[in-house]
Protein backbone atom coordinates (compact mmCIF):
# COMPACT_ATOMS: atom_id res chain seq x y z
CA UNK A 1 0.00 0.00 0.00
CA UNK A 2 1.18 3.46 -1.30
CA UNK A 3 2.36 5.54 1.91
CA UNK A 4 1.41 9.17 3.24
CA UNK A 5 4.21 10.87 1.59
CA UNK A 6 3.68 8.84 -1.87
CA UNK A 7 0.21 10.27 -1.94
CA UNK A 8 1.13 13.75 -0.84
CA UNK A 9 3.79 13.44 -4.25
CA UNK A 10 1.01 13.09 -6.42
CA UNK A 11 -1.17 15.28 -4.87
CA UNK A 12 1.25 17.72 -5.10
CA UNK A 13 2.25 16.98 -8.98
CA UNK A 14 -1.31 16.83 -9.37
CA UNK A 15 -2.97 20.35 -7.83
CA UNK A 16 -0.17 22.29 -10.07
CA UNK A 17 0.28 20.94 -13.22
CA UNK A 18 -3.41 20.44 -13.24
CA UNK A 19 -3.01 24.21 -12.98
CA UNK A 20 -1.09 24.29 -15.93
CA UNK A 21 2.26 24.99 -14.01
CA UNK A 22 5.49 22.91 -14.05
CA UNK A 23 7.20 24.96 -11.24
CA UNK A 24 9.17 22.32 -9.65
CA UNK A 25 10.05 24.55 -6.39
CA UNK A 26 5.76 24.77 -6.12
CA UNK A 27 5.30 20.83 -6.34
CA UNK A 28 7.96 20.17 -3.63
CA UNK A 29 6.64 22.90 -1.36
CA UNK A 30 2.92 21.03 -1.82
CA UNK A 31 5.00 17.51 -1.16
CA UNK A 32 6.80 18.75 1.74
CA UNK A 33 4.55 20.23 3.55
CA UNK A 34 1.64 17.54 5.53
CA UNK A 35 -1.62 19.10 5.63
CA UNK A 36 -2.40 16.60 7.78
CA UNK A 37 -0.28 19.09 10.46
CA UNK A 38 -2.74 21.79 10.14
CA UNK A 39 -5.97 20.19 10.61
CA UNK A 40 -6.53 19.04 13.77
CA UNK A 41 -7.03 15.10 14.65
CA UNK A 42 -9.46 13.24 11.90
CA UNK A 43 -11.95 12.22 10.21
CA UNK A 44 -12.06 15.89 8.99
CA UNK A 45 -15.15 17.28 7.50
CA UNK A 46 -15.28 17.78 3.73
CA UNK A 47 -16.95 20.69 2.55
CA UNK A 48 -19.81 19.50 0.01
CA UNK A 49 -21.09 22.71 -0.91
CA UNK A 50 -24.53 22.64 1.10
CA UNK A 51 -22.63 21.06 4.61
CA UNK A 52 -20.33 19.14 5.44
CA UNK A 53 -19.26 15.45 5.49
CA UNK A 54 -17.09 13.25 7.06
CA UNK A 55 -13.55 11.33 5.96
CA UNK A 56 -14.17 8.02 6.46
CA UNK A 57 -11.07 7.30 8.50
CA UNK A 58 -8.64 9.00 10.26
CA UNK A 59 -6.42 8.03 7.65
CA UNK A 60 -4.13 11.43 6.47
CA UNK A 61 -4.43 9.97 2.60
CA UNK A 62 -7.89 11.18 2.71
CA UNK A 63 -6.51 14.95 2.68
CA UNK A 64 -4.88 14.47 -0.42
CA UNK A 65 -7.76 14.99 -2.51
CA UNK A 66 -8.53 18.51 -4.11
CA UNK A 67 -10.99 19.31 -1.87
CA UNK A 68 -12.36 21.55 1.09
CA UNK A 69 -11.71 21.02 4.61
CA UNK A 70 -13.72 22.54 7.44
CA UNK A 71 -11.78 24.25 9.92
CA UNK A 72 -14.70 25.37 11.65
CA UNK A 73 -17.74 24.31 9.97
CA UNK A 74 -20.18 26.18 11.86
CA UNK A 75 -18.71 29.42 10.73
CA UNK A 76 -18.06 27.94 7.12
CA UNK A 77 -14.29 28.38 7.31
CA UNK A 78 -12.48 26.35 5.66
CA UNK A 79 -9.00 24.97 4.42
CA UNK A 80 -9.30 25.89 0.80
CA UNK A 81 -9.49 24.30 -2.19
CA UNK A 82 -5.43 23.16 -3.33
CA UNK A 83 -6.04 23.69 -7.30
CA UNK A 84 -6.68 26.86 -6.74
CA UNK A 85 -4.04 27.70 -4.07
CA UNK A 86 -2.37 26.00 -6.61
CA UNK A 87 -3.06 28.37 -9.54
CA UNK A 88 -2.63 31.35 -7.32
CA UNK A 89 0.84 31.01 -6.12
CA UNK A 90 2.29 29.15 -9.43
CA UNK A 91 0.82 33.13 -11.15
CA UNK A 92 2.47 34.91 -8.21
CA UNK A 93 5.79 32.78 -8.11
CA UNK A 94 7.21 34.05 -4.56
CA UNK A 95 10.45 34.35 -4.80
CA UNK A 96 13.59 33.01 -2.48
CA UNK A 97 14.05 35.49 0.44
CA UNK A 98 10.90 36.84 -0.66
CA UNK A 99 8.29 39.40 2.23
CA UNK A 100 4.87 37.73 1.71
CA UNK A 101 2.23 39.06 3.87
CA UNK A 102 -0.59 36.52 3.89
CA UNK A 103 -4.22 37.43 4.93
CA UNK A 104 -6.61 35.02 6.35
CA UNK A 105 -4.34 32.41 7.13
CA UNK A 106 -6.97 29.93 9.23
CA UNK A 107 -4.62 27.40 10.71
CA UNK A 108 -1.37 27.43 8.65
CA UNK A 109 -1.27 25.29 6.38
CA UNK A 110 -0.86 27.55 3.19
CA UNK A 111 1.06 29.66 4.67
CA UNK A 112 3.41 26.97 5.50
CA UNK A 113 3.59 26.40 1.56
CA UNK A 114 4.48 30.18 1.88
CA UNK A 115 6.91 29.95 4.05
CA UNK A 116 8.80 26.88 2.00
CA UNK A 117 8.64 28.75 -0.84
CA UNK A 118 10.51 32.03 0.22
CA UNK A 119 12.97 30.07 2.39
CA UNK A 120 14.54 30.76 5.98
CA UNK A 121 15.93 34.39 3.96
CA UNK A 122 12.64 34.96 3.17
CA UNK A 123 9.79 36.56 6.12
CA UNK A 124 6.14 35.72 6.02
CA UNK A 125 3.22 37.89 7.83
CA UNK A 126 0.21 36.16 8.72
CA UNK A 127 -2.79 37.42 9.98
CA UNK A 128 -5.77 35.59 10.99
CA UNK A 129 -8.52 37.89 12.55
CA UNK A 130 -10.17 34.63 14.68
CA UNK A 131 -8.49 34.54 17.74
CA UNK A 132 -8.92 30.69 18.46
CA UNK A 133 -8.08 29.99 14.73
CA UNK A 134 -4.63 32.07 14.78
CA UNK A 135 -3.80 30.60 18.38
CA UNK A 136 -4.08 26.96 16.40
CA UNK A 137 -1.88 28.85 13.22
CA UNK A 138 1.22 29.83 15.49
CA UNK A 139 1.65 26.19 17.71
CA UNK A 140 1.42 24.65 14.32
CA UNK A 141 3.71 27.01 12.32
CA UNK A 142 6.22 27.52 15.24
CA UNK A 143 9.14 25.03 13.41
CA UNK A 144 8.83 28.20 10.65
CA UNK A 145 11.78 30.73 12.03
CA UNK A 146 10.42 33.00 9.20
CA UNK A 147 6.74 33.21 10.29
CA UNK A 148 4.96 35.56 12.60
CA UNK A 149 1.06 35.54 12.74
CA UNK A 150 -0.61 37.83 13.73
CA UNK A 151 -4.64 37.34 15.59
CA UNK A 152 -5.79 41.20 14.40
CA UNK A 153 -7.23 41.63 10.69
CA UNK A 154 -4.86 43.05 8.17
CA UNK A 155 -7.62 46.01 7.25
CA UNK A 156 -6.73 47.43 10.56
CA UNK A 157 -2.78 48.12 10.56
CA UNK A 158 0.02 49.70 8.32
CA UNK A 159 1.30 46.35 6.18
CA UNK A 160 5.02 46.25 5.82
CA UNK A 161 6.38 46.38 2.17
CA UNK A 162 5.91 43.49 0.94
CA UNK A 163 6.60 41.48 -2.59
CA UNK A 164 3.31 39.67 -2.50
CA UNK A 165 0.18 40.34 -0.30
CA UNK A 166 -1.89 37.17 -0.47
CA UNK A 167 -5.77 37.30 0.47
CA UNK A 168 -7.68 34.13 1.18
CA UNK A 169 -10.67 36.01 2.26
CA UNK A 170 -12.89 37.80 -0.05
CA UNK A 171 -13.16 41.29 -0.51
CA UNK A 172 -15.07 44.05 -2.86
CA UNK A 173 -12.19 46.33 -3.39
CA UNK A 174 -8.72 46.41 -2.95
CA UNK A 175 -7.76 48.30 0.69
CA UNK A 176 -5.53 51.21 -0.43
CA UNK A 177 -3.45 49.84 2.65
CA UNK A 178 -2.69 46.80 0.78
CA UNK A 179 -1.75 48.74 -2.36
CA UNK A 180 0.40 50.99 -0.59
CA UNK A 181 1.96 48.28 0.88
CA UNK A 182 3.28 46.82 -2.46
CA UNK A 183 6.93 47.42 -3.39
CA UNK A 184 7.59 47.66 -7.23
CA UNK A 185 7.20 44.53 -8.73
CA UNK A 186 5.14 43.63 -5.73
CA UNK A 187 1.86 41.53 -5.89
CA UNK A 188 -1.61 41.51 -4.16
CA UNK A 189 -3.35 38.29 -4.96
CA UNK A 190 -6.98 38.69 -3.85
CA UNK A 191 -9.96 37.20 -3.80
CA UNK A 192 -12.48 39.61 -5.39
CA UNK A 193 -16.06 38.73 -4.61
CA UNK A 194 -19.59 40.35 -4.77
CA UNK A 195 -21.59 40.10 -1.64
CA UNK A 196 -23.56 37.24 -3.23
CA UNK A 197 -22.05 34.29 -5.87
CA UNK A 198 -18.54 33.95 -7.31
CA UNK A 199 -16.07 36.39 -7.68
CA UNK A 200 -12.97 36.14 -9.06
CA UNK A 201 -9.23 35.65 -8.10
CA UNK A 202 -7.32 39.23 -8.93
CA UNK A 203 -3.73 39.44 -9.60
CA UNK A 204 -2.07 42.88 -9.46
CA UNK A 205 1.41 43.99 -9.86
CA UNK A 206 2.83 47.19 -8.96
CA UNK A 207 4.98 48.25 -11.83
CA UNK A 208 5.87 51.74 -10.58
CA UNK A 209 4.37 53.85 -7.84
CA UNK A 210 1.46 54.85 -10.07
CA UNK A 211 0.95 51.99 -12.23
CA UNK A 212 -0.79 48.91 -11.54
CA UNK A 213 -1.57 46.10 -13.95
CA UNK A 214 -3.94 43.49 -13.07
CA UNK A 215 -5.48 40.53 -14.74
CA UNK A 216 -8.31 37.90 -13.29
CA UNK A 217 -6.71 34.52 -12.53
CA UNK A 218 -9.81 32.48 -12.33
CA UNK A 219 -13.22 32.51 -10.62
CA UNK A 220 -13.26 32.40 -6.78
CA UNK A 221 -15.78 32.31 -3.98
CA UNK A 222 -14.30 32.91 -0.16
CA UNK A 223 -15.53 33.88 3.44
CA UNK A 224 -15.99 37.40 3.69
CA UNK A 225 -13.02 39.48 4.37
CA UNK A 226 -14.11 41.73 7.43
CA UNK A 227 -13.03 45.35 6.67
CA UNK A 228 -12.80 45.06 2.87
CA UNK A 229 -16.24 45.09 2.05
CA UNK A 230 -18.58 47.84 0.53
CA UNK A 231 -21.75 47.67 -0.92
CA UNK A 232 -21.53 49.94 -4.02
CA UNK A 233 -18.28 48.41 -4.95
CA UNK A 234 -20.41 44.82 -4.40
CA UNK A 235 -23.12 46.37 -6.87
CA UNK A 236 -20.01 47.52 -9.75
CA UNK A 237 -18.44 43.99 -9.24
CA UNK A 238 -21.66 41.90 -9.88
CA UNK A 239 -22.52 43.57 -13.21
CA UNK A 240 -19.18 43.49 -14.40
CA UNK A 241 -19.28 39.47 -13.65
CA UNK A 242 -22.69 39.28 -15.03
CA UNK A 243 -20.70 40.40 -18.55
CA UNK A 244 -18.68 37.27 -18.90
CA UNK A 245 -15.93 39.46 -19.25
CA UNK A 246 -12.83 39.00 -16.91
CA UNK A 247 -10.51 37.77 -19.23
CA UNK A 248 -10.22 41.67 -20.06
CA UNK A 249 -9.10 43.29 -17.25
CA UNK A 250 -5.88 44.65 -17.68
CA UNK A 251 -4.72 47.14 -15.03
CA UNK A 252 -5.87 48.54 -12.09
CA UNK A 253 -6.12 52.28 -11.51
CA UNK A 254 -6.26 54.77 -8.13
CA UNK A 255 -7.41 58.61 -7.36
CA UNK A 256 -8.63 59.09 -11.24
CA UNK A 257 -11.86 59.14 -12.36
CA UNK A 258 -13.11 55.85 -14.75
CA UNK A 259 -13.05 56.49 -18.29
CA UNK A 260 -14.47 54.21 -21.41
CA UNK A 261 -12.08 51.04 -20.27
CA UNK A 262 -13.46 51.05 -16.84
CA UNK A 263 -14.48 47.11 -16.08
CA UNK A 264 -15.49 48.11 -12.49
CA UNK A 265 -14.92 50.68 -10.07
CA UNK A 266 -14.87 51.84 -6.23
CA UNK A 267 -14.31 54.56 -4.22
CA UNK A 268 -10.78 55.41 -5.21
CA UNK A 269 -10.02 52.80 -7.57
CA UNK A 270 -11.22 50.88 -10.73
CA UNK A 271 -9.95 48.23 -13.24
CA UNK A 272 -9.53 48.70 -16.68
CA UNK A 273 -9.63 46.60 -19.93
CA UNK A 274 -6.85 49.27 -21.28
CA UNK A 275 -2.97 47.79 -20.96
CA UNK A 276 -1.12 49.33 -17.79
CA UNK A 277 -0.13 53.09 -18.18
CA UNK A 278 1.15 56.33 -17.03
CA UNK A 279 -1.93 58.94 -16.15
Amino acid sequence: MNTTAEFRRFYAEFIVKSSGSSDERLIEAFATVPREDYLGAGPWPVNVGAGYIPTISDDPRHLYQDILIGLAPERRINNGQPSLHARCLAAAAPAFGATVVHVGTGTGYYTAVLATLVGPQGRVLAFEREPDLAARAANHLRPFQNVEVRAESATEVVLPTSDLIYVNAGATHPPPTWLDALAVGGQLVMPLTPNEGLGLMLQVVRKSHTVFAASALCRASFIACVGARDDAASASLSAALKRDSVEEVRSLHRGTLPDETAWCAGAGWWLSTAAPRDV
